[in-house]
């Protein structure tokens, strides 16, 4: 067999690993389907089209003869993970016939170079290699890899690195965000899958295969440990299956023992990553009763080796990892030296190996453990403290609940709809109403997604000063990012359900000539964006105390394309404003790119809204012809410029991160583009600022606005990502057709207060945090500096005013419940 198949040496000239060398996506495709023409143990699928239009590949590893029976595999598969009405001696009978299935992703984040290296390498040595151990893995395991996650940023980096391999930025950090939107927030989609690249990932894991394992490749910083393995440490997700936190120790120890077994020095197992993190997909699997794990291994300068002094190694700095120093679960110190691509590469393919490998000596023990894990939880939500969610049809913003309902359906999530009135305790829901019950095996996603969550304060989550501190948002209860009740019952209940397989339905298009839009709905504002660009006259009725939207004409071909919910009228209102779209500009900047910029580029996009991208010499050109400027979140040292800021410690730390990068690529405004924004606002524009960009704007711009929370320690204010309550003045632009009260994603960002003693009057504050009991979901330190201050403000300066979002009011395009406080500023 080894003859037969076309080595990575002989198809790239290289072997994936050496120095100085990175394969590029377009080869690798080649290579890939070569390995399919060659072998009988592998599947390539073009699954689509990636974010930019490259091929987005699954490839299934595997023996011939299970190849034969994919079909039957995946089914059972799926079976075990949803065994319920099977009797005991079924589950024993499909864990007989079925393989253990893997899933691997590599290079999500496309600087982390090494996972899309080594995908080539493993691929190569399970079609051609004939041993007992590999033979046992092809028998008794399916492997669905995907070799690239993010296909658009494997190009982009590979050829930034060859442009400047050799001089002086040899491997350095790519400048601009390495996919379209998100650049390294694209592992933060799992659960809202905005990106094509999350959906495909999503149809793998929970709608296709639902393997019993699944592990994401990655790099992390160069001074700790040369490689970080499953398990996490602590704190855990709350709700996750028991036997899913002992598989991960279980893989993890085999991983373990096999790179020092094999002379692969400086593993760390359970240390850096917890097991409550952000709802990546590594992270969002065990919720599924996935075994999810990651590798992280210290990164190289790319494909260029590092040297790196004993000196510089680190600990983690944490309870589990204090010192860089031999412990229990890092028994191998690596001393020091020069660190390459082919040690990432190799300690990468170990680990994966030894997934495949542990995964087939086990194969029924996996697999019945994966039908254990369904039932557990299956009873687990029965008798739990809550039976299930009510998620009521008729809420403020209607097609916000059938974009929750078709993000519960990505997941798999079973969810039901009442076909008639059905009761809990003394309340009546009507026909209609969608309801999750918990008495099924993803309990646990479920449960993470639309309960009240509050991040654990323990030991393990406290840091050294005393501070609660979280690895990224605090809660991912997505139904409070978007504005959705989800009523927890706490008592059992039944009625005549039906399950829904999505809530896609458009609302019936009236016909007529005299059209009334809802401004509630979150789905106006692309029809609205619409009409404007079709030449119909939109206004806002003033009466309306949700300023609806009024058009007149045959609107039918628009609704078919964007709907909302309208009705007719039999004739216009008599105090209405015409809506005029204004002129947006958005701010870019280099330095690896700002994802919050991203983000925004991408919810404007997909509602209609026309913008420009400006860089630093468009603003220090002046911003003439624009109404808006946008400053996505940022720290003042990267808007400005890092050398004009020398104190702000998060622009000084990405420096660090960054290393250098070439003059074109080095990013700020400088005092001259400063000036130029204070121009705009003072000549009649209109500046929104969001989160931490805020800083900037009231500091530059003089603003008569303190953000009471500047300069606390973390042991004092914090946020970290998680709702807070708010009140919201309606009859305020920002705040047409928002709901009285609602919640806000707060992530450790400023707190308002009017400061100005002359001009008061200048300034508004239509939204307040609650009085009390102003967190929902997440944690909250320090109530009192917040509690019934300002949460967004805005400011007459000139002729122009400044609009301070003191949250992230579209933060990762997952934020749809506070969208419309952005999109109101958008006209005029």
């Amino acid at each position: 067999m080894l003859n037969q198949i076309t080595t990575p040496k002989a198809h790239f000239g290289f072997t994936p690993g050496d120095d100085n060398e990175l394969a590029r996506w377009d080869k690798i495709v080649e290579y890939f389907y070569l390995l399919e023409k060659q072998s009988d143990r592998i599947a390539v699928t073009d699954m689509g089209p990636s974010t930019e239009g490259n091929p987005f590949l699954k490839v299934i590893i595997t023996s011939p003869e299970n190849h034969k029976n994919l079909e039957e595999i995946r089914k059972t598969s799926m079976q075990l993970a949803d065994p319920r009405g099977l009797s005991q001696e079924e589950i024993d009978a499909l864990v007989k016939k079925g393989k253990a299935v893997s899933v691997q992703s590599m290079s999500l984040h496309a600087n982390e170079v090494g996972g899309t290296q080594m995908a080539i390498n493993l691929a190569y040595d399970l079609c051609a290699k004939e041993d007992e151990e590999v033979m046992n893995i092809l028998d008794n395991v399916v492997l669905v890899m995907v070799p690239c996650f993010n296909p658009d940023g494997q190009l982009m980096v590979t050829d930034w690195y060859y442009e400047y391999k050799g001089t002086e930025y040899d491997g350095c950090a790519y400048p601009k965000l390495y996919q379209l939107y998100t650049g390294h927030d694209n592992n933060r989609d799992a659960f809202c899958q905005n990106l094509i690249e999350s959906r495909y990932m999503g149809q793998i894991l929970f709608h296709e295969w639902m393997p019993q394992s699944y592990q994401d490749h990655h790099h992390m910083g160069s001074y700790g440990a040369r490689i970080q393995i499953a398990p996490y440490k602590n704190p855990v997700r709350q709700d996750v299956d028991p036997l899913v936190w002992r598989e991960l120790n279980w893989y993890g120890a085999n991983m373990a023992y096999q790179m020092d077994e094999n002379g692969l020095d400086g593993c760390s197992s359970g240390g850096q990553y917890p097991g409550w993190g952000h709802y990546g997909y590594h992270w969002i699997t065990n919720s599924h009763n996935i075994a999810g794990m990651l590798t992280e291994s210290a990164s190289a300068k790319l494909a260029s080796p590092k040297y790196i002094d004993p000196s510089q190694l680190k600990g983690d700095g944490d309870i589990v990892q204090p010192n860089y120093e031999q412990q229990n679960n890092f028994p191998s110190p690596w001393p020091g030296g020069w660190w390459r691509l082919g040690d990432i590469v190799a300690r990468q393919y170990t680990a994966a190996y030894a997934l495949l490998d542990t995964m087939a000596r086990n194969k029924d023990a996996v697999l019945g453990n994966m039908a254990k894990k369904a039932l557990n939880q299956t009873k687990r939500g029965q008798e739990g403290g809550i039976f299930a969610y009510i998620i009521p049809e008729n809420q403020h913003d209607k097609s916000e609940v059938k974009n929750l309902i078709r993000l519960l359906r990505q997941q798999n999530i079973e969810v039901h709809k009442a076909v008639e009135p059905f009761s809990v305790g003394a309340v009546t829901y009507p026909a209609g109403t969608f309801v999750v019950f918990l008495g099924q095996p993803k309990m646990g996603v479920a449960k993470n997604l639309l309960g009240e969550t509050h991040y654990p304060d323990n030991q393990w989550t406290r840091d050294a000063s005393g501070a609660l501190t979280a690895f990224d948002s605090a809660t991912d209860a997505v139904n409070e990012y978007m504005g959705v009740e989800a009523i927890p019952a706490g008592q059992k209940f039944t009625g005549n359900f039906e399950i829904v397989e999505c809530a896609c339905h458009k609302p019936e298009i009236l016909k007529g000539d005299k059209y009334v839009l809802s401004a509630k709905e979150n789905s106006v504002f692309k029809t609205v964006n619409l009409l404007l660009k079709e030449g119909f006259k939109v206004y806002r009725i003033e009466a309306c105390p949700w300023k609806d939207f009024y058009v007149e004409g045959d609107i039918t071909a628009i609704l078919e394309k964007a709907p909302t919910i309208h009705r007719l009228v039999d004739k216009p209102y008599d105090v209405m404003t015409e809506v005029k779209p204004l002129k947006v500009a958005m701010y870019q900047r280099y330095y690896m790119g700002n994802a919050d910029e991203g983000w925004t580029r991408m919810v404007l996009e997909n509602y209609g809204y026309d913008y420009t991208t400006v860089m630093d010499a468009d603003v220090r050109a002046g911003l003439d012809g624009y109404d808006v400027l946008i400053l996505p979140s940022d720290s003042e040292g990267f808007i400005v410029g890092p050398e004009h800021c020398p104190n702000d410690p998060m622009a000084q730390r990405m420096l660090q991160w960054v290393g250098p990068q070439p003059e074109a690529y080095r990013s700020g405004v400088g005092p001259e583009g400063v000036q130029k924004i204070r121009e705009f606002v003072q000549k009649g524009g209109r500046l929104l600022v969001f989160n931490k960009s805020c800083n900037f704007a009231i500091k530059h711009l003089g603003l008569g606005v303190k953000n009471i929370v500047a300069g606390k320690p973390l042991k004092e204010f914090n946020t970290h990502g998680s709702t807070l309550k708010v009140k919201v003045d309606k009859k305020q632009q920002p705040c047409f057709g928002m709901p009285d009260q609602t919640m806000v994603f707060h992530w450790d960002g400023p707190v308002f207060e009017i400061a100005d003693m002359i001009h008061a009057e200048d300034y508004n504050m239509p939204i307040l945090y609650a009085d009390r009991d102003v967190l929902r979901s997440g944690l909250l330190t320090g109530e009192q500096l917040l509690a019934g201050k300002g949460a967004l403000v805005t400011c007459k300066k000139g002729e122009g005013e400044v609009v301070l979002y003191g949250f992230g009011p579209q933060n990762r395009a997952q934020t749809t419940g506070t969208f419309k406080l952005v999109f109101n500023m958008l006209y005029r």
